[in-house]
């Protein structure tokens, strides 16, 4: 009997579990293999699926929202995230008809002229932006790219941002159709410190209900739209009276491209 099989017997008898012996060399690079078999490709696969689950699952909860939201004016995520930090929040959700045309008009003027031609993307202003050698001196956000971001994105510059408002624009701009996104993104619109909406907007700057706005207050609001945190239109300053002085000089130029808004 060897001397391995000696000390087996020895710890049987002594109520002790035998010590395995080392693996051989031989051994090794078949355990080694054995594991990767258990742990390699299957396991890889299952991460590769957890990671595209994730999107998947984000896009089907976005279109159920869009669904949604077809019917019911969605907050915007900077609403939500001044619920969830218990900051106040003035936005009183009103129809299309229950806004100015005035103010529809000036937003066209200064945000979108091409609003009821493109279908969520300008993409000629797109192209121009990225054939710009000097850089992109403008930008080329649609009224719908901006809404789908109001609604369903994050603020700030990112091109990650961009690669998910540009299809979820087109998306929307065919489910909702032009009227509805107007109505949504005259609603979710940032005018002020925790003012959101046309119907806020008014009521806080102008003491009138949106429905109600002149030309002038209108391109005002227009006005103030791209930073309205620093752009005051109840209390402007000389720049901004300015740009709603252009605006107001333009309105006429969409007055034509609004058919897509009757209703």
């Amino acid at each position: 009997m060897g001397r391995v099989s000696r000390v087996a017997v020895r710890a049987e008898e002594n109520g002790v579990e035998p010590r395995r012996p080392a693996a051989t060399a031989q051994e090794r690079p078949l355990r080694r293999r054995a594991a990767t078999r258990r742990t390699g490709p299957g396991g890889l696969r299952r991460l590769v699926g957890l990671v595209l689950l994730v999107p998947a699952i984000g896009l089907v909860l976005v279109l159920a929202l869009g669904l949604v939201y077809s019917a019911v004016t969605p907050p915007s995520t900077l609403m939500l995230g001044r619920w969830l930090t218990l900051q106040p929040v003035a936005r009183e959700a009103v129809p299309l008809s229950g806004i100015s045309p005035n103010l529809v008009q000036a937003v066209m003027t200064s945000e979108d002229q091409r609003f009821c031609l493109h279908h969520g993307v300008d993409l000629g202003a797109l192209r121009d932006v990225v054939e710009d050698e000097e850089g992109p001196s403008r930008g080329a956000s649609t009224i719908a790219m901006q809404t789908v971001k109001n609604v369903f994105l994050w603020p700030g510059r990112s091109y990650v941002r961009k690669a998910l408002e540009i299809p979820l624009a087109a998306a929307f701009d065919a489910l909702w159709g032009k009227r509805r996104m107007m109505e949504v993104y005259l609603n979710v619109a940032e005018w002020g410190d925790g003012i959101y909406g046309a119907q806020a907007a008014a009521r806080h700057w102008f003491g009138k209900d949106a429905r109600a706005l002149t030309r002038q207050e209108a391109a005002l609001m227009a006005a103030a739209l791209p930073n309205p945190i620093l752009r005051s239109a109840g209390k402007p300053s000389r720049t901004v009276r300015a740009i709603a002085g252009r605006i107001q000089a333009r309105t006429g130029q969409v007055e034509g491209l609004m058919g897509c808004l009757r209703g």
